[in-house]
């Protein structure tokens, strides 16, 4: 009979030396941050890619949500692919692909073909992750296993921050294109270096039968709706329709309930059904794609939500700053990637520290921690900012911010896997990692909601107040509100519009402020997630208690 579980002690294909593994973690951890940089890289450049392209703010938003959302829906899937195939071989098709949806990416000539480009990088991305996270958890153990992590988190956290100050870079040099056109030589690079340094682990034999494509559609439409719903809410209205909506022949007229509503819905039915028949599964012993035993694990459990609710605040976060920067200011991308500069030495800092610091007080007591820094950093940033406020003002808290995310990222994947099965790493390393992208991609949307409705309605009521001539507010406010917040640059270059341009200015401040203060209240949940993780080591002598009566236990007894 075939079951969802591999045999508990699956061999690796190889069992590499000391120094090559080593060296193969700082490839794994390369290839990781090269798909993690581009998810932060575009905040930077988004200013330059809405002028070129004429994009709107619905637009901007899938440009930047549409990575995340591909990369959440098809972690899992890839996951248990890497599983069965080979790590190794997942994570060269995965920057392979990665890489040439990059050059699509720089060549794109209209918003549509960007955001396709950016939704292929999400497949090449979602291989790429699961096959490194399962491959940590395989190879390295004991006290190793934390250091490894801390060099994995530290890495990807710094570089995640680090995405910002290279896209500036580029983009200040050239064009927003050369942003994703520099991944081609790094792709070629990792592909070499895996070749040669990455060991090949993967669970028990398997073919495409072992592949649960029923949960996987379940997961990428349940998801795809939800963030739908919540990008396009602002578009055609949250409960009236607002504008019609058109499909091909299929048309949704204006004046009655807004298509919003139902897609919402169906990402909920959905999502429930991927429930439902990953449960059936399950219990009659055929592979499934979400393993819900694994969250009887109450770390797994608890390190999937706190990751999530993370993902939403840092990704929105880094998405409205860069625009905020931009319309008040006028700052050039060199100077708002600056601006997020300290963010990438906390982080990058405190990831190195993690590692020694969970050997001495405990995994999960470092994620606490992490998680009060950053609720503390966005919460003062979203008290303080006002329409003067410079990159120079962002940077004390976006510091502290950096040292938060440094500490709680490397080891919330630590002490969330821990105790997990090796044969389910791919599955496990896969879920969790869906966490992340799936609050990445809710961040955008929620954020970015609360950022654009929250400009758009400010902007509405300063205009009253000025000279400005009644029949211009309305359109003014709307182009503010469609353009991301960067129409207010042109207000300030046109003349006779300097009170327009300051109600502008002072708009785009308090939607930030909103989106700031929304963002820690987001945190502050994830903290609470964060009080509940226990110990690793109880963590897994709990779970290896409870498997001696799990179904896979029993199936290995047959």
């Amino acid at each position: 009979m075939t079951t969802s579980v591999m045999p508990p002690h699956a061999p690796a294909a190889e069992t590499p030396s000391g120094r090559r593994r080593w060296l193969g973690m700082v490839v794994m951890s390369l290839g990781v941050s090269l798909i993690v940089v581009d998810a932060t890289i575009v905040g930077v450049v988004l200013p330059q890619i809405v002028d070129g392209l004429g994009l709107t703010t619905t637009d901007a938003e899938w440009v930047t949500s549409v990575y995340s959302l591909v990369f959440a829906a098809l972690l899992i899937p890839f996951g248990r692919a890497a599983d069965l195939f080979g790590r190794r071989r997942m994570f060269m098709v995965g920057v392979g692909i990665f890489t040439l949806a990059s050059v699509g990416a720089a060549a794109a000539g209209s918003g549509g073909a960007l955001i396709g480009a950016r939704a292929l990088q999400g497949v090449g991305a979602s291989m790429v992750l699961p096959a490194t996270l399962s491959t940590v958890n395989t190879v390295f153990r004991g006290k190793e296993r934390a250091i490894a992590f801390g060099i994995w988190g530290s890495l990807i956290s710094g570089m995640a921050a680090l995405g910002p100050l290279i896209g500036g870079a580029l983009a200040t040099g050239g064009s927003w294109r050369w942003a994703f056109g520099v991944n081609l030589p790094f792709g070629a690079a990792l592909i070499a270096g895996a070749l040669a340094l990455m060991p090949e682990t993967r669970g028990a034999a398997g073919s495409l039968r072992d592949i649960d494509w029923l949960g996987g559609a379940l997961s990428v439409f349940g998801l795809g709706a939800l963030v739908c719903g919540l990008i396009e809410g602002q578009t055609y209205g949250w409960w009236r329709a607002t504008r019609p909506f058109e499909m091909g022949p299929f048309e949704w007229p204006t004046g009655g309930v807004s298509p919003i509503p139902v897609v919402l819905v169906l990402g909920v039915v959905l999502l429930a059904a991927l429930v439902l028949v990953e449960r059936a599964r399950l219990a009659s012993g055929r592979p499934v794609m979400l393993d819900l035993s694994l969250w009887r694990i109450a770390n797994f459990r608890h390190g999937n939500l706190a990751s999530s609710l993370i993902s939403v605040g840092e990704l929105g976060l880094l998405f409205v700053l860069p625009l905020f920067l931009l319309g008040v200011h006028g700052t050039s991308p060199i100077q708002i990637s600056v601006a997020i500069l300290p963010l990438a030495i906390g982080a990058f800092l405190s990831g190195g520290y993690a590692g020694k610091l969970a050997n001495k007080r405990g995994a999960h007591r470092v994620v606490q921690l992490g998680m009060v820094l950053e609720v503390v950093a966005v919460l003062a940033l979203g008290l303080t900012i006002t329409a003067t406020t410079s990159g120079f003002g962002l940077a004390p808290w976006m510091l502290i911010y950096g040292i938060g995310l440094g500490l709680t990222s490397a080891q919330l994947t630590n002490v969330s896997l821990a105790g997990v099965p090796h044969a389910k790493a791919g599955q496990a390393s896969g879920t969790q990692s869906t966490a992340r992208q799936v609050g990445a991609a809710l961040g955008i949307a929620i954020i970015g909601t609360v950022f654009a409705t929250s400009l758009g309605h400010t902007m509405t009521g300063r205009l009253d107040r000025t000279s400005v001539p009644a029949e211009r507010r309305a359109a003014i406010a709307h182009d503010l509100r469609e353009s991301a917040g960067t129409y207010g640059r042109d207000l300030h270059d046109t003349p006779g519009m300097g009170a327009a341009a300051h109600a502008a200015d002072e708009s785009l401040a308090t939607a930030t402020r909103n989106g700031a203060l929304t963002t820690a209240a987001i945190l502050a949940l994830g903290l609470i997630m964060s009080l509940r993780l226990r110990p690793a080591r109880a963590s897994s002598d709990q779970h290896r208690a409870e498997s001696t009566t799990a179904p896979d236990a029993q199936e290995n007894q047959r």
